[in-house]
């Protein structure tokens, strides 16, 4: 049975994978690389330096420390000036948070700035629904390597244990992914996975191996996930 639901950020709760990818494109245009949409897509799951990092290099381009820090600096601004009037938030995200939030521990596992995290949760009001927070600064590897999950399930499970809960099995927590990457990343830290077909096909997610794929978060309740995750 559900008792904890571990989500992605970008392309599960906000809707702005297409805005980190126009930022990106601006603030790498100096260096004379032009970003694609297929560049930013084929890299899903990779932190900001490790995107930037891996698209230099492939452009045969220069990176070090200063150039890594100006790149993924200049694309926040970008993308805080985009969100800052209206958060995209996907349709009912928000109705779905705060009904799980009602009976279950809610987390956030994303390679997404702990910066960007904190101002969408902070401008829609979404911060107290979740009692976990693993962004890129917490871990140095990047899904699809599963240790971001192994971590998130280790504090959440913590966390339900301060509040008087006994131990969760690996069974019980659920991750909620759009990426490729971020589901087996999710499989391999051996908890179950919902896809939610946001960002690429349900055939996508269910080929990494999720165990069940949604088209509408809103549409399911506590009880249809623990139907679904007996």
């Amino acid at each position: 049975m559900v008792k904890a639901i571990l989500f992605d950020f970008n392309g599960v709760i906000i809707d702005d994978e297409h805005v980190q990818c126009a930022a990106y494109a601006e603030v790498m245009k100096p260096y004379e690389i032009d970003l694609t949409e297929e560049d930013y897509f084929s890299r899903m799951g990779m932190n900001d330096r490790v995107f930037v990092r891996s698209v230099f290099e492939e452009a045969g381009k220069p990176v070090d420390d200063q150039i890594l820090d100006s790149v993924v600096g200049a694309k926040t601004a970008k993308w805080r000036e985009s969100v800052m009037e209206t958060v995209p938030l996907f349709d009912g995200v928000d109705n779905f948070i705060r009904k799980c939030a009602n009976e279950l521990a809610l987390g956030i596992v994303s390679m997404a700035k702990r910066e960007e995290i904190d101002l969408v949760l902070e401008k829609t009001g979404l911060g107290e629904c979740f009692s976990v927070i693993i962004s890129a600064e917490d871990i140095s590897t990047y899904k699809p390597d599963p240790t971001c999950y192994r971590e998130g399930f280790r504090q959440i499970d913590l966390h339900r244990i301060a509040a008087s809960h006994l131990p969760m099995n690996h069974d019980e927590c659920l991750v909620i992914e759009d990426s490729p990457a971020g589901v087996m990343a999710g499989k391999a830290a051996d908890l179950r996975v919902l896809g939610i077909a946001n960002t690429v096909s349900s055939d996508k997610l269910k080929a990494a191996g999720a165990d069940a794929v949604a088209t509408h978060l809103d549409d399911w309740m506590p009880e249809t996930l623990r139907r679904v995750f007996v």
